[in-house]
């Protein structure tokens, strides 16, 4: 019975086995009701959390001002009571302006009444109007009238009696009265003004020692690793919301110029109303669009202001969101736009108009949080734009979902920054190893398989354009990439340079078609792998050829032949349990066979994705060939390096040929292959 049917790794019937549902355990149990009280938390303690999450924000952006304010050699307290006055008074001026401006817009107000009344019987004439005329001409063409009302005789003015004045007159405010009714409603926001002011100024002097607090916490047994991630976590997020904070009040700024250009009421209160809302995802600023449109439009007779103002909107929204954010932090804040509108959610749900306000900062130092500490690791995964899976296991995922186009945009994406033999090496070998995996398991049907070995081959198709070269070494992203990407995942580094030979050096019989023959081992996926194998010899230089394993199966092998192979590599994506004298069986009878038909060829096994602890001695023995390569990258500069030294064997047997001949041929040494010298 042949040794090439993938069926093998199935269980009886060729069906896959279905693992059965995961019961929920104690764990998730706890965690569910731990996420319940927290959510029941912050509802309930919305009067004491607000203020404290107001201040670590207005903390985060003071403290670049705290630490320009220390490097002038003034001393701590100095510098964070400085930032505070400087908050303070920007926030007094704020007030003030708006407060002004709404008592400006509030005595003009009447002014304005007599132009919305006209332009709203104006469009009701235009809709509502329409339609009831329409109404009328059916009826009239239908041949109804309206009965005719009942006469009502008016009573006669001399039976009415007159109404008797009324009036009620209040006692006159004491001063201290009148000061207890302007003041009332503003008792509740400046207390929380006052107490958010306090513990901003304390978090700013003792940042260090809350600092050391957090980590004793989350992150006491690895104390300089998580010191660092903090500290970097921090610093970034000061620099982000800074930043946006600079944008939204320039973004404000611009369209305050504007509306007053225009001739629209009270432009500075629109314009800072229109900063202030740009905190709020997506729907921000066509918020601060609505009212001035409409005061425009309650100003103007016409509709000239009303149109100039939404342009202006229009123009420099764009302009803010597209241009300016992307250059300052990137494109993306290091949320996903899901997770964006769900905060905006659940915060405007949990405390009110503020929540909306601050949901994206408040849950940006989430996702932070969660890309530094382990235990909130979940925090990114649920909120972060970051891939939730790794790119090995979006291959998998893709090929096994039979999509090559998305495997395709990822790997494009990788290729920016590493060759297509390390793409292949670190994601697709990899990915092809877990797929095989739950293959020897019975996971995957046999329709799944042929479709993972069809989007392979789609894939690598796709990706035939591409040379495998080194690309160049990409400049420093914005400041967005930073917020995307963790400490560890910035110094990753690139993967080494190897020196691959010129393909113009290597020798004209290894150039031709099935020079190396690329064998597929047993496994369902291996042909899939000497198909990348194949593909990356020929971008340097070396002819392959492909061989299924049906070509040197039991059955077939005396029929294979090979007259031009120059070498010979057993692709094996997996090997699976390994027997006793550390080789698989089916990998050594299938060696055994090819030494038979490929005499005199030296051979290679490529073990991919195979841990180096495995290819020790014992297994080159076991094998019995001097070659066993974990990686793609191996085994073309092995392949290379045997074209080379079999080019420079042939020719020094030929020159030592010529020269016995010229002596008489009394020391000829008869030609050897090229091979033999390799093995």
């Amino acid at each position: 019975m042949p040794d090439s049917a993938p069926r093998a790794a199935l269980p009886p019937g060729g069906q896959a086995k279905i693992l059965a549902a995961e019961t929920p355990d104690l764990r998730s149990l706890t965690t569910l009701a731990g996420g319940v009280v927290v959510v029941a938390g912050l509802y309930l303690g919305r009067e004491v959390l607000i203020p404290v999450t107001l201040a670590i924000l207005l903390s985060l952006v003071l403290s670049p001002l705290t630490r320009l304010l220390r490097r002038a050699r003034i001393g701590r307290v100095a510098a964070v009571l400085v930032a505070v006055l400087v908050a303070v008074g920007i926030i007094l001026a704020a007030a003030s302006l708006i407060g002004a401006q709404l008592a400006d817009l509030a005595q003009n107000a009447p002014l304005y009444q007599h132009t919305v009344m006209r332009k709203l019987e104006a469009i009701r004439a235009m809709t509502i109007g329409r339609v009831d005329g329409l109404v009328e001409r059916l009826g009239g063409g239908l041949g109804h009238s309206p009965p005719p009302l009942p006469s009502v005789t008016p009573p006669s003015a001399a039976t009415v009696a007159p109404p008797l004045p009324v009036e009620i007159h209040s006692p006159d405010m004491t001063p201290l009265e009148m000061a207890r009714t302007l003041l009332a409603p503003l008792a509740g926001p400046l207390a929380q003004a006052g107490i958010v002011l306090i513990v901003t100024t304390f978090i700013l002097l003792q940042r260090e020692d809350l600092r050391d607090r957090l980590i004793r916490l989350f992150g006491s047994t690895d104390l300089h690793r998580t010191t660092v991630a903090m500290d970097d976590a921090a610093d970034r997020l000061s620099r982000f919301f800074l930043a946006q904070l600079c944008i939204n009040l320039g973004f404000g700024a611009v369209i305050g110029f504007g509306l007053l250009v225009i001739g629209v009421p009270s432009p500075l209160l629109w314009g800072l109303v229109a900063a202030l809302l740009r905190f709020v995802p997506y729907i921000g600023g066509v918020l601060g669009a609505v009212l001035p449109i409409g005061l425009a439009a309650a100003v103007d007779p016409g509709w000239s202001m009303a149109l100039w103002t939404a342009a202006l909107f229009l123009a420099v929204e764009p302009v803010a969101a597209h241009v300016v954010e992307p250059l300052a932090y990137g494109h993306s804040t290091g949320m996903s736009p899901v997770s964006v509108v769900v905060a905006a959610i659940f915060w405007s749900w949990i405390w009110g108009p503020i929540g909306l306000i601050i949901a994206t900062p408040v849950t940006l130092c989430l996702v932070v949080l969660g890309r530094h500490v382990e235990r909130l690791e979940f925090l990114d995964v649920l909120l972060g734009d970051r891939p939730a899976l790794t790119p090995v296991e979006n291959f998998y995922q893709r090929a096994l979902a039979g999509d090559p186009d998305e495997a395709l945009e990822q790997a494009e994406a990788l290729l920016k920054e590493r060759a297509l033999s390390s793409y292949y090496d670190e994601v697709a070998l990899k990915g092809l190893a877990l797929a095989a995996a739950d293959v020897r398991r019975g996971l995957v049907t046999p329709l799944q398989l042929e479709r993972i070995r069809d989007s392979v081959a789609e894939l690598a198709e796709a990706l035939d354009e591409h040379d495998d070269a080194e690309p160049p070494i990409p400049q420093p992203g914005p400041a967005g990439r930073m917020l995307r990407l963790s400490p560890a995942e910035q110094r990753l580094p690139r993967p080494a340079a190897l020196p691959w030979p010129d393909p113009a050096v290597i020798p004209e019989a290894w150039r031709r078609d099935g020079a190396v023959l690329c064998v597929a081992g047993r496994g369902p996926l291996d042909e899939a792998s000497a198909l990348l194998l194949a593909q990356i010899l020929r971008k340097h230089g070396l002819g392959a050829r492909v061989v299924p394993h049906a070509e040197v199966s039991r059955r077939l092998a005396g029929q294979f032949v090979a007259p031009g192979a120059r070498m010979a590599c057993v692709c094996a994506v997996a090997m699976g349990a390994m027997p006793g004298n550390g080789a698989p069986v089916h990998l050594r009878y299938l060696l055994r066979r090819l030494r038979q038909r490929l005499s005199g060829t030296p051979l290679m096994v490529g073990l991919w994705t195979a841990p180096e602890a495995l290819l020790d001695d014992a297994l080159h023995r076991a094998l019995e060939v001097p070659l066993v390569v974990a990686s793609l990258r191996e085994a073309v500069l092995a392949c290379a390096r045997a074209a080379l030294l079999a080019d420079a064997a042939n020719r020094g047997a030929e020159n030592e040929g010529a020269e016995n001949e010229g002596t008489g041929g009394e020391n000829a040494i008869p030609g050897q292959h090229g091979g033999e010298a390799i093995a």
